[in-house]
């Protein structure tokens, strides 16, 4: 039964071309854009290089002041209190303290000047995310405890300073005039994972920051990696305890301390939405994506809709005969529920194909910095998700109104139910 209303869904298609292309149009467009729009927020909250481990950590890296008479300081967190506070908890697996922001460092080519993003990390940076190492290694604890003049760098910037990948590993790199020794290559890491991205890596012990500031406000973030995914709750729970121990600075000025651990998502839409809590904003974020995905996809759906009513009143002789030798009303609509969902399937497919080409010109325009924008399972699982749901929402209207014309009126090649 089912092969034979693929073939009957086949046949309709091929019945009326240009509705047909118009249908598959409006589906294949939509998804493209929607893949294409999941894709990125997958490639920049997913489990991807290098927190391959994402769904076991948290972030702290955002600091509120509350101010007596109204408004709020926000700032990233001082190194002090991130080593006194943070590096401390027990409940964590690893904790990493890092620049929260990349900064600019310049080398010198001949004669040509490159501009890299650079960022400071301490040791265990390298053992909480998971970059893939070219060649080399990354700097250890007693390196960045001795202040060492090492850099792990990207591949890109291997080739644009020493014109390879390969046999850099302990030759000097020289950074605003200082000497570094090249210990590690990393392959590229997209500027979408904002906590980690750079293009070369030093110990945070190099930098000219007083790292003992005792303020509370400074350039730093703290990455925690839970033993488990369940353990996150508990670290939360600890952190948020120590915050709310801590004593106000010049109580006369400020009435509160905020700071929170949060998962990656939170942590960026937090950076956009600075009176959110511990949850940063993402329930008010999703609500905000999911209503204009179902309003971009409902301009579509209405026009399939229509295409849809217009094909199946051409048929209603056929239904008035399928009624005649018993066909039941939930059997029409499944019929036809199908006939949509086969057609949708088609757009589906041909709008995966296309998303993957506007990835693939977004990677080559470079729009983001090393950005490798692809499909992958969680993606097109989302896709067939979209795809089965348009196809309901498209289909089930006409089919339920198709199900209800009386036989005797289809045959007759009246059409109203």
């Amino acid at each position: 039964m089912l092969l034979n209303y693929l073939k009957i869904a086949w046949k309709v298609l091929l019945r009326r071309k240009f509705f047909t292309f118009i249908s598959l149009f409006g589906i294949s467009f939509t998804l493209m854009i929607l893949v294409v729009l999941y894709a990125m927020i997958d490639y920049t909250i997913g489990p991807h290089t290098p927190e391959k481990r994402v769904d076991r950590m948290l972030f702290a890296n955002r600091m509120q002041l509350m101010y007596r008479e109204g408004g709020q300081s926000n700032s990233s967190i001082g190194y002090d209190f991130l080593t006194r506070h943070v590096r401390t908890l027990h409940t964590p697996e690893k904790v990493s303290l890092s620049e929260s922001n990349f900064g600019t460092t310049v080398a010198y080519v001949g004669q040509q000047v490159l501009k890299l993003d650079h960022k400071r990390t301490d040791g265990e940076f390298w053992q909480v995310l998971d970059f893939d190492f070219v060649s080399g290694r990354p700097y250890n604890l007693d390196e960045v405890r001795d202040a060492a003049r090492v850099v792990v760098i990207n591949e890109t910037t291997s080739r644009r300073y020493f014109g390879t990948t390969t046999g850099v590993i302990g030759r000097p790199l020289v950074l605003d005039a200082v000497p570094y020794r090249v210990v590690g290559v990393v392959r590229d890491i997209s500027i979408s994972r904002i906590f980690s991205y750079a293009e070369i890596w030093t110990p945070v012990t190099t930098t000219t920051d007083n790292l003992k500031d005792p303020n509370y406000l400074g350039g730093y973030q703290a990455i925690i990696l839970a033993r488990r995914a369940d353990d996150l709750q508990q670290i939360q729970d600890e952190y948020q305890q120590v915050v709310n121990r801590l004593p106000v600075p010049d109580p006369k000025t400020y009435k509160k301390v905020n700071s929170y651990a949060q998962p990656l998502l939170a942590s960026l839409t937090a950076r956009f939405n600075n009176d959110a809590g511990v949850e940063g904003g993402v329930g008010r974020f999703m609500k905000v994506v999911l209503s204009m995905g179902l309003l971009f996809m409902l301009l579509p759906a209405l026009n399939l809709i229509n295409i849809n009513v217009s094909r199946t009143l051409e048929r209603s002789a056929e239904i008035g005969v399928r009624k005649a030798f018993g066909a039941t009303a939930g059997n029409l609509v499944g019929q036809f529920l199908l006939e949509n969902i086969f057609l949708t399937l088609l757009g589906g497919i041909l709008g995966l194909g296309l998303a993957a080409g506007a990835l693939h010109l977004v990677n080559d325009s470079h729009f983001l910095a090393y950005s490798t924008f692809a499909l992958n399972g969680r993606v097109c699982a989302v896709a067939l998700g979209v795809i089965l749901f348009f196809g309901i929402l498209s289909g089930a209207y006409p089919a339920y109104k198709m199900s209800k014309l009386q036989a005797v009126k289809a045959l007759k090649g009246e059409t109203a139910a």
